[in-house]
C-alpha cells in the first residue's frame, strides 16, 4: 500500500528525475517527516537571502541554515514555471524508485553546469526502505508517544560507552525528564559505523539506560559543524525535545537548552564513573578517547567491561574487526610504466601464497577492457573510471576481502574519493604512490604510449599533455629506478605487516 500521494501516470513518465545527492536526500525525507517545519520544500532564492541576512525565512519564520538542492543543467530545459504541468521534478532514491515530487517555484543558476531549485515537495512511492524502518517515526508520531514534561534528547551520533551512559543517567535523574535518543542514519557515522550498526550498538546499551524512546532520523552532515548542529537541534525540537544533551562538542538552537555535563573517570574503587575531580587520582581512570577504542579494534583486543558495556562491544567487534581480518584496498597510483602494475601483481601471488585472504586484483588495463569499455581519456572519463574502480573495490572490502587496483589514477580527487569509498564500508585504504620518474618510464615505454604522444600521434598522455596530481596522502611511496620488483613487493608487505593488515609470516615469503 502507498503512503504516499499517487500521480497521474502520464505526468509521472512524463516528467524528469532526479537522484539528489545524499545530504539532500537526508533533507528531502525530512521535509517529507514534517521534522523541518514550518518548511515544506526546499528554498528559494527569496528564503536563502533572508536566512543568510537575518536568519529568518522571507516570511519572518526563524530557521538557522539553507536547505537547498541543486540539479544539473541539463535537467531544467524541461521545466516550464508557467505552466503547473510541466514544472515538476521528481526526486528518486538511488536504485531510480520515486520518493517526491518537487514542484518548482523558483529555478536560479549557481555554479558551472549546475542550478539551484527551490519548492514545495509531496511524497509519492511507498514510503522508503531499508533496516529499522520501523524506527523511523515522524515527529508527530513521536510527540503522540511522549509523556508530558520534560524531555531529554540525545544526538547519538557515536556509540553509548559508559561514561556517556552514566551523564545520561545523571541528566535524566536532574531533570526528572523522559530520555529521546535519536540516531542519524541518513550515512555513516564520525566512527565510519553504518547505520545499521550504530543503531544496534544503542540498542546494545539499551539496557544500561533508563527508560527511553529510540527514534532513527535522517540527518547527514554537512561538513559545516555549526550548521550541522543548528539542525540538529532544529529537528531534535520537531521531536519533541525540550532540553538536549551534549555528548560531544556542538552548539545548540531552536529554544532549547543545552546541558553540557562535567567529565567523568571510572572510580575503582567502587566502579562507579563520578565526576572526575571527586576520585582521588589514584584511584581515576579516565574515559578511553575514540583513537584508544579504535586501536585497540584494530589489534583485535576486547574492549574493557569497565568502559563499554559487554552488548556495545560486540556490535563494534563485529563491525570492526581487527585489521588482519578486515576489508582492505591497496591503491597503487603513478604513472604508465612506473611498474605499479608488476608491484601489483607480486603483491597479490604473495599474498595468495599466505591463503588469509581473498585476492582481488583490478588492473588498469583489464578494467578498461571490462568495466570501462567506452570510456575515452577526458578528465571526466578518467574520473569515472576511477570511480568504478573504487566502487569495486570496496564491495570487496565490504565483505571482507583484499582488493589491489592499479590504474594510472592521476587526479587526486579522484583517489579521495575511492578512499572515502572504502572508509564509509568500513574498510582500509592503502595509497601506494609508484613514483618512478617519467624519465624513466619513458625509457621503458613498453607500450610505445610516450612515443606515440611526442610524436603527436596520442592527445591526454597523463605526464606529457594531461597532468599527474602527485598525492601527498601516500601511505608508502615506492620508485623502481633502483629497486627491483621483490624488492618494492617486499616493502609493501612489511608496510601492511607493521600496521596489522597482513599476517607477519606473510613476510617471509
Amino acid at each position: 500500500m502507498s503512503n504516499g500521494w499517487v500521480l497521474p501516470d502520464e505526468l509521472l513518465r512524463d516528467a524528469p528525475a532526479y537522484t539528489p545527492r545524499p545530504y539532500e536526500l537526508a533533507d528531502l525525507e525530512l521535509l517529507l517527516s514534517g521534522a523541518y517545519a514550518p518548511l515544506a520544500g526546499f528554498m528559494g532564492r527569496a528564503d536563502l537571502a533572508s536566512v543568510a541576512r537575518r536568519g529568518r525565512l522571507a516570511d519572518g519564520g526563524p530557521w538557522p541554515v539553507p536547505v537547498t538542492l541543486q540539479v544539473p543543467a541539463d535537467l531544467v530545459g524541461g521545466l516550464d514555471l508557467d505552466n503547473p504541468v510541466e514544472r515538476g521534478l521528481v526526486l528518486t532514491d538511488p536504485e531510480g524508485a520515486p520518493i517526491a515530487l518537487l514542484e518548482v517555484a523558483d529555478l536560479w543558476p549557481t555554479t558551472q553546469g549546475w542550478y539551484g531549485v527551490g519548492g514545495p515537495v509531496r511524497r509519492i512511492g511507498d514510503g522508503g526502505h531499508g533496516p529499522f524502518q520501523r524506527l523511523r517515526r515522524t515527529p508527530a508520531e513521536v510527540r503522540e508517544l511522549l509523556p508530558p514534561g520534560r524531555v531529554l534528547g540525545v544526538i547519538a551520533d557515536r556509540p553509548l560507552h559508559r561514561p556517556q551512559l552514566a551523564q545520561i543517567a545523571h541528566a535524566v535523574r536532574t531533570l526528572a525528564a523522559h530520555l529521546l535518543i535519536l540516531v542519524p542514519v541518513a550515512d555513516s557515522s564520525a566512527d565510519g559505523l553504518a547505520p545499521e550498526v550504530l543503531v544496534r550498538s544503542v540498542f546494545g546499551a539499551r539496557d544500561r539506560m533508563p527508560p527511553a524512546t529510540i527514534v532513527a532520523v535522517p540527518i547527514a552532515r554537512r561538513g559545516d559543524d555549526i550548521w550541522d548542529a543548528l539542525l540538529r537541534a532544529r529537528v531534535a525540537r520537531a521531536y519533541g525535545v525540550t532540553h538536549v544533551l551534549s555528548t560531544t562538542e556542538m552548539v545548540t538552537g531552536g529554544g532549547l537548552r543545552m546541558l553540557v555535563p562535567r567529565e567523568l573517570a571510572y572510580d575503582n574503587r567502587d566502579g562507579q564513573w563520578r565526576w572526575r575531580d571527586d576520585i582521588p587520582p589514584r584511584n581515576r581512570r579516565l574515559a578511553l578517547d575514540q583513537a584508544e577504542i579504535e586501536d585497540l579494534l584494530d589489534r583485535g583486543f576486547p574492549l574493557p567491561e569497565w568502559h563499554t558495556p559487554p552488548a556495545v562491544a560486540k556490535e563494534l567487534t563485529r563491525a570492526r574487526p581487527s585489521r588482519r581480518h578486515r576489508g582492505l584496498v591497496v591503491f597503487l597510483t603513478g604513472l604508465s610504466g612506473s611498474g605499479k602494475s608488476t608491484i601489483a601483481r607480486g603483491l597479490a601471488d604473495a599474498l595468495r601464497e599466505g591463503g588469509d585472504r581473498t585476492i582481488t586484483l583490478l588492473d588498469g588495463d583489464v578494467v578498461r577492457r571490462e568495466l570501462s569499455a567506452g570510456l575515452g581519456f577526458s578528465r571526466a572519463d578518467r574520473d569515472l573510471n576511477v570511480r568504478r574502480i573504487g566502487w569495486v573495490a570496496t564491495e570487496v572490502a565490504r565483505h571482507r576481502g583484499l582488493a589491489i587496483c592499479c590504474p594510472i589514477a592521476p587526479y587526486h580527487r579522484a583517489r579521495a574519493t575511492a578512499r572515502e569509498m572504502a572508509r564509509s564500508a568500513g574498510a582500509g585504504f592503502v595509497l601506494v604512490h609508484v613514483a618512478t620518474p617519467l624519465a624513466v618510464c619513458e625509457r621503458r615505454d613498453r607500450k610505445g604510449l610516450y612515443a606515440r604522444a611526442r610524436a603527436g600521434q596520442l592527445t591526454g598522455m597523463t605526464g606529457i599533455d594531461d597532468p599527474y596530481e602527485e598525492p601527498a596522502d601516500a601511505d608508502l611511496v615506492l620508485d623502481t629506478t633502483d629497486m627491483t620488483v621483490d624488492e618494492c613487493v617486499q616493502l609493501l608487505l612489511a608496510h601492511l605487516t607493521e600496521t596489522g593488515w597482513v599476517e607477519s609470516r606473510l613476510q617471509q615469503l
